[in-house]
């Protein structure tokens, strides 16, 4: 699976912003399901490790890091092969490349578990 994600940029403290990943390969074009695969947004700001923002696992259970609940939401369009993370009343906080990624099979959000990885669209919240 190859992942591409797009939709970082920079924006001020409150405003939005909408990733998404769109993914291809051959599993996709031969009747694998989006929704078949584990997904996630994950994201590292500078000098700290990697961190699990929203996951989708086992089709319909969905997981948000404490800090985005209420401000972050994650969705799939399974026609269109594409992830989104609807990002929400950001905050400076929230700077970082954010990384798109899918996994065959994931109980947490950990990126450990998650299997194809989008190469990353960088976040600045900044006035």
């Amino acid at each position: 699976v190859q992942l591409q994600a797009s939709g970082g940029g920079l924006v001020q403290p409150g405003g939005s912003l909408r990733l998404s990943c769109e993914a291809s390969g051959d599993e996709l074009a031969t009747g694998t399901r989006l929704d078949d695969y584990a997904i996630g947004w994950f994201r590292q700001a500078p000098g700290k490790e990697r961190e699990g923002v929203s996951c989708i696992m086992d089709r319909r259970r969905t997981y948000y890091q404490d800090s985005v609940k209420g401000r972050f939401t994650i969705s799939r369009d399974v026609a269109k092969n594409t992830l989104y993370l609807q990002m929400n009343s950001l905050k400076p906080e929230d700077t970082a490349v954010y990384y798109c990624a899918v996994a065959y099979w994931s109980n947490r959000c950990y990126g450990s578990q998650y299997d194809f990885w989008g190469q990353g669209t960088l976040v600045t919240v900044s006035s």
